[in-house]
């Protein structure tokens, strides 16, 4: 019998231990906690610490209460316009009340995104059709970032959570926009590019004839020059030859005569017909000094 009343305490005291470690549940520092009994919520006000619940009957549900971030998908919106433009973005959220939170998405992670979604979509919707392309586009993009973000907030307080910031990551055109743009970007880089070739060829043509200007004035100087030096070489050498004739008038005139017979026979094939006794050949004789 004490055996059988032995197992019988520790049985009962596993119990106890049981259902005491299943009455207590901790609540962290980044943690959001509802307490629900049977599927309705009990208490939605947790510190961070131990806490206690009723086991069997209740249960505890926690979220977490750190920023998180929704990356939504690219969505088109029509500006005042009627131009589409196709906006890329992502909002910062928190949960501000749990209670609310769990009410409106029972805690699906899948639901909060799609409800976030069409909120967050719906105050880009307002804005972007307030603004044309060329502001929204290259405007004052924090302005509108600010409009956005406290929209969105007011639009997504029934879900019980806070909206911190929204961000438009890319702004893209529609399809047909976009061809027209580029057309009117490919016509434009055209017309610059045909305006600077213009440009470029009368420049060419500028440097061009200066260029055949100043070789033009190069040349006539650089030919009066030379006619200049020739004139003066020509003047001393008659110079020298006048300064050498009246020193030695024989020697001169029998240099002059050895010049003349080289230049003439330089070929070595050369003939002339002449009277040997020609002034030409008066050194050839023997008394060609006299």
């Amino acid at each position: 019998m004490s055996s059988g009343k032995g197992i019988l305490a520790l049985v009962l005291l596993a119990i106890i231990g049981v259902v005491g470690a299943s009455s207590l549940f901790v609540v962290q520092e980044q943690e959001l906690a509802l307490r629900l009994q049977l599927g309705e919520i009990v208490d939605a006000d947790f510190q961070p610490g131990l806490h206690f619940k009723a086991p069997l009957i209740q249960n505890v549900v926690k979220f977490d209460k750190r920023i998180q971030t929704l990356d939504a998908d690219p969505e088109r919106f029509l500006t005042v316009e009627k131009k589409f433009v196709v906006v890329n973005s992502y909002a910062k959220w928190r949960i501000s009340d749990v209670a609310q939170f769990f009410r409106s998405t029972r805690g699906s992670a899948d639901t909060t995104s799609r409800l976030l979604s069409a909120r967050i979509n719906a105050a880009l919707r307002d804005e972007f059709g307030k603004r044309t392309v060329q502001e929204v586009v290259s405007g004052e993009r924090a302005e509108i970032m600010a409009t956005l973000a406290k929209n969105a907030n007011e639009q997504a307080a029934d879900l019980g959570v806070e909206i911190v910031d929204v961000r438009v990551k890319q702004i893209d055109f529609a399809d047909d926009i976009s061809e027209n743009i580029y057309e009117r970007m490919r016509t434009e880089r055209q017309r610059v590019a045909a305006e600077l070739r213009a440009q470029g060829a009368e420049e060419a043509e500028k440097i061009q004839a200066d260029a055949d200007r100043q070789r033009i004035e190069i040349v006539a100087d650089a030919y009066r020059q030379a006619e200049f030096l020739r004139g003066e070489g020509d003047a001393q050498a008659a110079e020298v030859y006048a300064s050498a004739f009246e020193q030695n008038a024989d020697f001169y005139g029998f240099w002059r005569s050895l010049t003349a017979y080289r230049d003439v026979f330089a070929d070595g094939g050369s003939m002339m017909v002449l009277d040997p006794d020609s002034e030409f050949f008066r050194y050839f004789n023997t008394d060609g000094a006299n």
